[in-house]
């Protein structure tokens, strides 16, 4: 109950209440809703994550080598982050359901600064709102799937710089990520 009434008194801040008008998934009581998209126009959305799992060495020789005990790493990272970029409105609450007309996965190994994974995820449709978060699923989920196929041998693996790098369409238009070094 009293869980409740710290809520109330957040939301009955007029700077907070002004604060979360600017931001859709708020109603202007301070409540979250899922947006309405209904009258929005259908168009052509792209979206285009990235992220890193970094490791030992070791591990990334065994990965390369294709020869893990549980099957190919990769090739299982890849269907995960798909599946996840399709289940992305089961995972995140006001995330509206999409029909996708495309997930791809792209996993590299890279030797330098560190050993690591990268993961880049691109996620189509047609429709009323964008595929943002199913990018971006699909890449935590890809590399997620690394960690628990291969803790057993690294259990420091550490998920890195996950973040978007460009979406397009809708009334926004086109987002380019333009500082890398972030």
């Amino acid at each position: 109950m009293s869980g409740n009434s710290n809520m109330a008194s957040w939301t009955s801040n007029p700077e907070t209440l002004e604060l979360m008008t600017d931001l859709t998934h708020f109603n202007a009581a301070g409540a979250a809703h899922m947006v309405d998209v209904g009258a929005k126009t259908e168009t052509h959305r792209i979206a285009v994550a990235e992220g890193w799992i970094r490791m030992q060495p070791e591990t990334l020789a065994r990965i390369r080598q294709g020869d893990h005990k549980k099957g190919d790493v990769l090739g299982i990272a890849r269907v995960a982050g798909i599946m996840a970029a399709k289940k992305t409105a089961d995972l995140i609450p006001l995330c509206h359901p999409l029909a996708l007309t495309r997930v791809d996965i792209e996993l590299t190994t890279e030797d330098t600064p560190t050993a690591a994974v990268r993961c880049q995820a691109t996620a189509e449709t047609y429709g009323k709102t964008g595929v943002e978060m199913e990018a971006l699923t699909a890449v935590q989920i890809a590399l997620l799937t690394i960690y628990d196929m291969c803790k057993a041998m690294d259990r420091g693996m550490q998920l890195d710089s996950i973040r978007l790098l460009e979406k397009r369409g809708g009334k926004s238009g086109h987002w380019k990520l333009t500082d890398h070094s972030i």
